[in-house]
């Protein structure tokens, strides 16, 4: 049946916004648990170029969609458009889920919960240990500050195209967090490979590799893997991209984006309908679907 013939008076809508969309699971994973619970919800995908953002906030109260995610490129710019920002969403810099409660647009950082209950059966190992990341957009954002306030890490290095952004991202969490030990490398080339070997966690927090892209990586120098690292890439289809594939060659233990989807998913689910997801449920549902 056309999921538009399922929309009645009393359907609320949710939606995610950002550019390209296509690659979500959001609305499978949405919709497979609005059913699953019964509640009269249909959820959406909006492919809005950033040049109309701020219309496309506007067109959500104008519906009365009751709720948005927001993916790249959006986390960042989105915040100067709602009208409360809760504070670990301000403190982070970066929004990915919208609660629309009587006109009012309320931001959150759902991305925070998603990658601690990714890392924490990692804890004793991160803790006061140093950290490479690679990207500097509104992902990177929630893995700084997840990475300072939960895990304490010593040092973290941000490998980026752009060193300007990344300078940015090391003044902004240290006047927010009183964090000073962010350092800045350049990714192409990758600059500093001595820093990549000596990170005890590699994060990826970029959309390098991600389907239908599955032949990119954002490093491809086997070298700076080892056997004591922990890598973990935010990107979950493919399940195991080239970056990982690379890092579990050299005996790396690898973690796909997977359980941080589901997981940041989960708790936007409960803002929206005050429900809880089955997150284990789900999560073994898009690993049948991703093979």
């Amino acid at each position: 049946m056309d999921i538009l013939t399922q929309i009645d008076h009393n359907t609320k809508l949710i939606g995610v916004i950002g550019h390209p969309i296509k690659h979500s699971f959001s609305p499978l994973m949405h919709n497979f648990e609005f059913r699953s619970k019964n509640l009269n919800y249909l959820y959406f995908p909006f492919d809005i170029p950033p040049s109309n953002l701020r219309e496309a906030l506007k067109a959500m109260l104008v519906l009365g969609i009751k709720g948005l995610n927001v993916t790249i490129p959006h986390k960042e710019k989105i915040i100067q458009y709602l009208d409360h920002v809760s504070d670990e969403a301000a403190s982070v810099g970066a929004v990915n889920t919208i609660v629309n409660e009587g006109g009012l647009l309320h931001g959150y950082n759902t991305d925070i919960y998603g990658i601690v209950e990714t890392l924490n059966p990692y804890k004793d190992e991160i803790y006061k240990n140093n950290v490479t990341i690679i990207g500097a957009g509104g992902s990177a954002r929630a893995v700084i500050y997840t990475l300072i306030r939960h895990f304490r890490v010593e040092k973290i290095h941000v490998l980026n195209r752009t060193i300007e952004k990344v300078e940015a991202l090391r003044d902004y969490f240290k006047d927010k967090m009183h964090f000073e030990n962010i350092f800045s490398d350049e990714l192409i080339p990758v600059d500093n490979i001595e820093n990549i070997k000596s990170s005890n966690l590699i994060i990826n927090t970029t959309p390098i590799g991600m389907y239908p892209n599955i032949s990119e990586t954002p490093i491809d120098i086997s070298e700076v893997f080892n056997s004591n690292q922990m890598v973990f890439d935010l990107i979950y289809n493919p399940l195991k991209t080239e970056f990982l594939k690379i890092a579990e060659a050299k005996g790396a233990t690898i973690i796909n984006g997977l359980r941080m989807f589901v997981e940041q998913g989960a708790k936007a689910f409960e803002l929206w309908t005050g429900e809880l997801m089955d997150s284990n449920k789900i999560y073994k549902e898009l690993q049948k679907r991703l093979g």
